[in-house]
């Protein structure tokens, strides 16, 4: 009994040394959170839960090669990085060795099933040409510009005005107003079909609240301390994962029964020549029917809120830099009063660069990981085991000063120019590299769809901020908070909206289209000055 009972007290005394020399080590090299035997570094990570995204960016500044480890319970090792060497090794130089693994795959099969977004090896690359072929196709985006010309002109800026005409002490969440914008969009680009999401006198569609739903879901997934609770909550079918399958059932559901009446459709006109979204292509490709519908969901997941998310926090950061807002008006006003064209848009530098800024403090992913088919070494000497989790972080990239230098942490278009533009001038945008600022990825799996994104997004930006100036209620910075897409917690919230009668814009039914001019100085600091007690969507005079 005696020797049983001195075994244990050993054994406990050096379970207490290995514990406190495994969390010294850590916190002396403050490289990594505290790890202990078995459970690894699962009660910091438990701790900072709420706080993901600062918590792993202090990790990482911290860091010498601006990369971290994190072990947890029962889960594969975590490697965080935002060193933009690493994040070349992992998208583009030994891309095949980190696909998106079955780990990653599982967190959103359910919703994505084998579309483009969740798929890997010869099914991604099948994908990927065919998608590729029809993005690059001068037809898609002609037929797109005129989507989103239509779409603003006769929804989204209507929809402004009748807000701004209303006196009814109602705020508006601008943020919802242009996730319901970019849905319309996408929808229609992709099924060929319009939810007309902008008319807010009735509920959105079911689709709409299910993909919510689900994404939602799906992002919770992936924060799980432990994979088998979310896991066993699925096979048992309760909880968030019975809401999750009920809102994937929707979906699905909802998009075979446009894609079914697509398809009849094409098969009484006989030709698809005239047929210029994506479903329609992709049937006339030949795929079946669940092969279609898992890639256009993928299409509308990836364009619905990244979109609509950069310009939220764009018109967010505009509020607070008048500066910046005329400089965005003097561009759009330098392309005349006859309204913003394919070609007047490719040339909108400055507007383009106040997208990225914004998209390198807020990006649309704020992480994305990858799963290490074999064992490798990264490029600042992290050893990465087969089965590793490898995730690359644009949020916490875009705050680290020696990517970005001491003022990371101002919003500065001018970054982006090799000379600062000034009034006047042509402004010509720098090269930067993606693996630097990978919000839309890089190397093979770039997003296809850049183009279109900024496109629709300087369509909107500008357009709007010629007839309305953003003055948000609350004067407290919003919260970022990272799902599938990030979002801003709450909403951008304007209150009591007034109009200006006298302005003239088609929109309206007037004559005449309105030039842009921006506020002067001394109503602008009124207003700033003001907006902490009302947030305001007032017309430019």
């Amino acid at each position: 009994m005696e020797i049983l009972t001195a075994f244990l007290s050993i054994l406990l005394t050096l379970g207490f040394i290995l514990i406190f020399s495994c969390s010294t080590k850590a916190l002396k090299q403050q490289t990594k959170p505290p790890s202990y035997p078995l459970i690894g570094s699962i009660l910091s990570f438990n701790k900072n839960r709420h706080r993901l995204l600062q918590w792993y960016t202090d990790l990482l500044r911290l860091s010498p090669s601006q990369t971290i480890t994190i072990d947890l319970l029962l889960n594969r090792r975590t490697i965080i990085t935002a060193n933009p060497e690493n994040v070349e090794h992992i998208l583009k130089t030994n891309f095949c060795n980190f696909p998106k693994g079955k780990p990653f795959t599982d967190l959103l099969g359910d919703l994505l099933g084998g579309g483009i977004f969740n798929s890997d090896g010869e099914l991604w690359s099948s994908q990927r040409k065919l998608a590729s072929h029809e993005f690059t196709m001068r037809s898609l985006r002609e037929f797109t510009f005129e989507i989103l010309r239509e779409e603003v002109e006769t929804r989204l800026i209507p929809v402004l005005y009748s807000a701004a005409d209303y006196c009814g002490g109602r705020t508006v969440d601008f943020q919802e107003i242009l996730k319901r914008f970019a849905f319309d969009v996408v929808c229609k680009v992709s099924l060929g079909w319009d939810p007309d999401c902008l008319d807010l006198t009735r509920p959105v569609p079911d689709l709409v609240e299910a993909f919510d739903v689900a994404a939602a879901i799906s992002a919770r997934r992936a924060t799980e301390p432990v994979n088998a609770v979310w896991k066993l909550k699925r096979f048992f079918n309760v909880g968030s994962e019975r809401r999750h399958r009920e809102a994937i059932r929707t979906v699905h559901v909802s998009v075979s029964k446009i894609i079914r009446a697509k398809k009849k459709c094409l098969d009484i006109g006989g030709d698809v020549s005239d047929k210029q979204d994506l479903l329609s292509r992709f049937l006339a490709a030949g795929h079946d029917e669940e092969a279609v519908r898992d890639s256009v969901i993928s299409f509308i997941m990836a364009g619905r809120d990244t979109t609509s998310a950069a310009m939220t926090w764009l018109f967010w950061l505009l509020s607070e830099n008048d500066d910046v807002e005329k400089k965005i008006l003097e561009e759009v006003r330098n392309k005349g009063s006859l309204g913003l064209g394919f070609e007047d848009l490719r040339e909108m530098s400055y507007t383009k660069a106040c997208l990225c800024e914004a998209m390198r403090l807020y990006p649309p992913v704020a992480w994305d990981s990858k799963h290490a088919a074999n064992d490798d070494v990264l490029p600042d000497g992290t050893h990465v085991k087969k089965g590793d989790k490898v995730t690359y972080f644009p949020y916490g990239m875009g705050r680290m000063e020696k990517v970005w230098g001491q003022d990371w942490d101002q919003f500065k278009p001018t970054r982006w120019f090799d000379e600062e533009p000034n009034y006047g001038t042509k402004p010509v945008l720098k090269s930067v590299s993606s693996f630097k600022f990978p919000v839309f990825q890089a190397g093979p799996r770039v997003c296809i769809g850049k183009e279109m994104a900024f496109m629709q997004m300087k369509y909107v930006v500008g357009l709007v901020l010629s007839r309305f100036e953003i003055i948000p209620l609350c004067k407290n910075p919003p919260v970022f908070v990272p799902l599938l897409t990030a979002h801003m917690a709450g909403g951008l919230k304007l209150g009591q909206l007034t109009s200006d009668p006298s302005a003239d814009d088609p929109a309206r039914g007037n004559k005449h289209v309105r030039n842009p001019i921006s506020a002067s100085s001394r109503s602008r600091q009124h207003q700033l000055a003001t907006r902490s007690a009302q947030g305001q969507l007032a017309f430019r005079s």
